[in-house]
C-alpha cells in the first residue's frame, strides 16, 4: 500500500451551525471556527472536514445549496472563509469540504431554470418525468418520508427528490452537469482546500425508474437508489478531470454501499475515491420500519463489520474509521454507556478508533463524550426527518410516545445541540438564544472542565491521538479480531515487521477475567490509571476497560 498523509491523519467533522456562534445570534458560524482552530489543533487533529457553508435556504441544515459559489448569510463571508482556511494552513493543518452534487436546493438558479418551461436549456439538469394513472412516476419514497416525486401543475411532470421536497435530484446523465460540477469542485481546489467528503456519492447515477419492490427502506436504497449502472464511470470521470490533479483526499458517503460493491470504489487501481464511509455498523440498529424501529444488536455483529471491511480492503483500498456524525446519535450514547461508566466507555471508543486500520474521523464533541439528548416536546426539535416522521405517524394515530422514545435513542438532532464549552449560560456556545437548545448535562460535561483534568475524556483523546503518531504501526499494520464471537470482549492484534500491539476492550460494565496470552506484552495507554491486572494467561478488566499493548 501506498503512504500517504490522508492515511496517516486524524480528521475533526465540524458540523458549523453547532460548532459556536462569534456574534450572538444564537448561530454558529466561520469566525467561530475561527476561534477555536488553537484548540482543535491541540487534540492532534490533521484535518478539518467542515460540513456545508454555502448558500442555502436551509431546509436541511445546509445540504440544500442554492450557490455553490456563495457562502450562507448566517456563516459569515467569503472573506471569513479565506482568513479561515488560511488559519487551518498556519497550524499546519488541512480542510476539507462537503461536495453535495446528487441534488441541489430548489431554490438554485439551474432549478428555477429548468422549471420555468419544458423548453428550457436547463430541464435536462434534473430529472422530470410524466405521471402514471394519475399518480408519481413510480412508488419510491423518500429518505424522510413520503413521495420522492413532486408534481409540477405548470408542466404536468413530476421531479424527482430523494430527499426534502426542497431538493431536487440532478440529472447525471446529463454532460453539462457534470461539467458544471467539475468546474465548481476545480474553484475550491483552486482556492487551496484538501479536498473533499462527498454527500451521498453513491446515489448519483439512476438505475431505470421502475417501482421498488422491497417492503425495507434499507433494501431499496441498496438495490434500487445506489450503486446504478454509471456510478463508476462518473467517478473515474471525476477523477480524471479534476482529483488528480490535486493532492488532495476523498471520502464518499456511501448509503448502499457493501462489502460486495464497496472495494470497487476505494480500490486504488480503480482510480476513483480515496475512502468511503460505510453504514454496516451505522445501520446496525435499525429495524424493519428504519431506524425508528430500533433492535437490539450483538457485540459480535458490531466486530463483524469493522473485520469484514478491513479483510475487504487489506492491501487494495483504504478505509475510514467512524462511530458517528452529523446525521447518527451521540456514540457514548449508543456504542458504550453513558451514565455510570460514561468516562471510561467514552474513552474505550477513542482507544479503539485510534488503534484501528484506517483513517479515523472524530465528530465534535466526541471529544468531551457529548450524549444524546432527550427533549420533551416536538416543538424543541429542528431536524426534518425527526418532523416528517412524527407528522407521519401523527396522522395514522400511531403511538407518539413510543416514537419519542425512538427519537431521544436514534434522532439526528442528538449529534446537533451545540458543543458544550463550559458551564457558562448556555454551555458557552452563545451570548444569544441558541438555534437548537443545548443538552442540559452541560454543567457536567464541558471542554472547560475537561481541560483541567489530566484524567478527562478530552486529555484520553490528545493522549491516544498522540499515541497513533507515535506508532505508525497502528496506522499500516496488519489487523486480525482474536476472538469475533466473545459477547462481551473485542481483542484484536495489529501486527507488522515492526512491531506487535495488542488492543482489549470490555464492552460491559462488569469485571471480566480474559483468557488471553499477553505475554512479553506491556501496556501503553489505557482508560484506567491503575495498572493493568495480568498473569498467567488471563487479563482482568475493569468494566469498560479499554487496553493498548505493545510487545517489547
Amino acid at each position: 500500500m501506498n503512504k500517504t498523509w490522508w492515511k496517516e491523519s486524524v480528521v475533526y467533522q465540524i458540523y458549523p451551525r453547532s460548532y459556536k456562534d462569534s456574534n450572538g445570534d444564537g448561530i454558529g458560524d466561520i469566525q467561530g471556527v475561527i476561534q477555536k482552530l488553537d484548540y482543535i489543533k491541540s487534540l492532534g487533529i490533521d484535518v478539518i472536514w467542515m460540513c456545508p457553508v454555502y448558500k442555502s435556504p436551509n431546509d436541511d441544515n445546509g445540504y440544500d445549496i442554492a450557490d455553490y459559489y456563495d457562502i450562507m448569510d448566517e456563516f459569515g463571508t467569503m472573506d471569513d472563509f479565506d482568513e479561515l482556511l488560511a488559519g487551518v494552513h498556519e497550524r499546519g493543518m488541512r480542510l476539507i469540504m462537503d461536495l453535495v452534487v446528487n441534488h441541489t436546493s430548489d431554490e438554485h438558479a439551474w432549478f428555477v431554470e429548468s422549471k420555468s418551461s419544458k423548453e428550457s436549456p436547463k430541464r435536462d439538469y434534473y430529472i422530470w418525468k410524466k405521471g402514471i394513472s394519475g399518480g408519481p412516476p413510480n412508488n419510491w419514497q423518500s429518505f424522510f418520508g413520503g413521495d420522492a416525486w413532486i408534481y409540477d401543475k405548470a408542466s404536468d411532470e413530476y421531479f424527482l427528490h430523494l430527499f426534502t421536497t426542497k431538493q431536487p435530484d440532478l440529472n447525471w446523465e446529463n454532460p453539462t452537469v457534470r461539467e458544471e460540477v467539475y468546474t465548481m469542485m476545480k474553484y475550491w481546489l483552486d482556492k487551496g482546500i484538501d479536498g473533499f467528503r462527498m454527500d451521498v456519492i453513491s446515489l448519483i447515477s439512476k438505475r431505470g425508474y421502475d417501482d421498488t419492490p422491497y417492503q425495507e427502506f434499507n433494501e431499496t436504497i441498496e438495490k434500487v437508489y445506489a450503486n446504478g449502472p454509471r456510478v463508476h464511470e462518473f467517478l473515474k470521470e471525476m477523477n480524471r478531470e479534476v482529483l488528480s490533479k490535486y493532492d488532495i483526499m476523498t471520502v464518499g458517503e456511501g448509503p448502499g454501499i457493501n462489502l460486495d460493491n464497496g472495494g470497487k470504489y476505494v480500490n486504488e487501481e480503480e482510480k476513483e475515491l480515496d475512502m468511503v464511509f460505510q453504514f454496516g455498523h451505522m445501520f446496525i440498529d435499525h429495524g424493519p420500519e428504519g431506524k425508528f424501529d430500533p433492535v437490539p444488536y450483538s457485540l459480535p455483529q458490531f466486530k463483524k463489520v469493522f473485520s469484514d471491511w478491513d479483510n475487504k480492503l487489506a492491501g487494495k483500498g483504504w478505509n475510514s474509521i467512524f462511530l458517528g456524525n452529523h446525521d447518527f446519535p451521540r456514540i457514548t450514547s449508543r456504542f458504550a454507556n453513558d451514565q455510570e461508566f460514561h468516562a471510561e466507555s467514552a474513552k474505550l471508543l477513542c482507544l479503539m478508533m485510534m488503534s484501528m486500520r484506517g483513517t479515523p474521523y472524530v465528530y465534535q464533541g466526541e471529544e468531551i463524550g457529548m450524549t444524546n439528548v432527550a427533549f420533551d416536546s416536538i416543538d424543541d426539535y429542528d431536524d426534518i426527518e425527526t418532523k416528517n416522521v412524527y407528522k407521519e405517524w401523527s396522522e395514522k394515530g400511531k403511538d407518539l410516545n413510543l416514537l419519542m422514545k425512538a427519537i431521544h435513542q436514534q434522532g439526528r438532532d442528538n449529534a446537533r445541540t451545540p458543543v458544550q464549552w463550559s458551564d457558562q449560560v448556555n454551555a458557552g456556545y452563545t451570548s444569544g438564544t441558541p438555534w437548537i437548545k443545548v443538552n442540559p448535562n452541560y454543567p457536567q460535561i464541558n471542554v472547560l472542565a475537561q481541560e483541567t483534568d489530566s484524567d478527562s475524556i478530552l486529555n484520553f483523546y490528545r493522549e491516544m491521538i498522540q499515541v497513533r503518531k507515535d506508532n505508525p504501526s497502528l496506522v499500516y499494520a496488519d489487523y486480525v479480531d482474536l476472538d469475533p464471537m466473545s459477547e462481551s470482549i473485542y481483542a484484536f492484534k495489529r501486527w507488522d515487521d515492526e512491531c506487535e500491539h495488542l488492543v482489549i476492550l470490555n464492552f460491559t460494565s462488569e469485571d471480566y477475567v480474559y483468557n488471553i496470552d499477553a505475554q512479553g506484552f506491556e501496556k501503553v495507554i489505557g482508560n484506567y490509571k491503575a495498572p493493568l491486572a495480568y498473569g498467567s494467561g488471563q487479563i482482568t478488566l475493569k468494566p469498560w476497560e479499554a487496553v493498548l499493548m505493545k510487545k517489547s
